[in-house]
């Protein structure tokens, strides 16, 4: 069993094994420490950096940005330090990844940032400009489609929601559904077998 078959979990039960390391987004070198029990503990997985990389963050409107799903918080991070007017939550089930991105963030002097549980969209009350995820798909495909269904109850009118997945593990049936849900759906990016795929709330 790897540490990624239990990642998405309340209290993973690993043994904890620390690993702190450096890794540049958006123009900032930042600094990461993770851990047994979360997504891609070496590095930012390479479907995140597509991601990061290729959402046109001038289109977004104002508003928060949610983080949906943050492990040890990367992706949030690497956008609250590149928009510091920006407000960015960063919600996870993952009590472990949770109190990574604490540390993360406080690494970073990234105070623009408010981090805490979520099932989902469980405890998510606010709206957004944007909700920007990696899904963890080793959950479950009923996990994603919730993740993408719910995205629309949370999204500020012409807000995005922004997904990264691979071709082979779903992103074909995830574009169908962002379709179906929020009436359009566009390949932002093809790289190396992940797709970046983006709807827009037009209502």
């Amino acid at each position: 069993m790897t540490d990624n078959s239990f990642y998405y979990s309340k209290n993973p039960d690993v043994e904890s094994n620390p690993l702190t390391w450096n890794f540049s987004l958006l123009g900032n070198n930042l600094v990461f420490t993770s851990d047994n029990g979360v997504f891609s503990k070496h590095t930012v997985d390479y479907g995140s950096r597509v991601l990061i990389d290729y959402v046109d963050y001038d289109r977004i409107p104002a508003g928060k940005i949610l983080d949906m799903g943050t492990g040890y918080g990367p992706i949030g991070i690497a956008i609250a330090k590149a928009f510091p007017k920006r407000q960015v939550d960063m919600v996870d089930v993952n009590e472990v990844a949770l109190a990574l991105a604490k540390k993360n963030a406080a690494a970073n002097q990234v105070d623009n940032v408010k981090i805490f549980e979520s099932n989902i969209y469980d405890a998510v009350s606010d709206s957004y400009a944007e909700i920007i995820t990696n899904p963890p798909v080793r959950a479950g495909k009923q996990v994603v489609e919730q993740m993408i269904s719910g995205a629309r109850d949370h999204l500020v009118l012409d807000g995005t929601l922004t997904v990264v997945l691979q071709k082979k593990q779903g992103a074909p049936s995830a574009k169908k559904l962002m379709t179906q849900v929020f009436g359009n759906c566009q390949i932002l990016k093809r790289d190396k077998g992940y797709y970046i795929l983006q709807s827009i709330q037009k209502s």
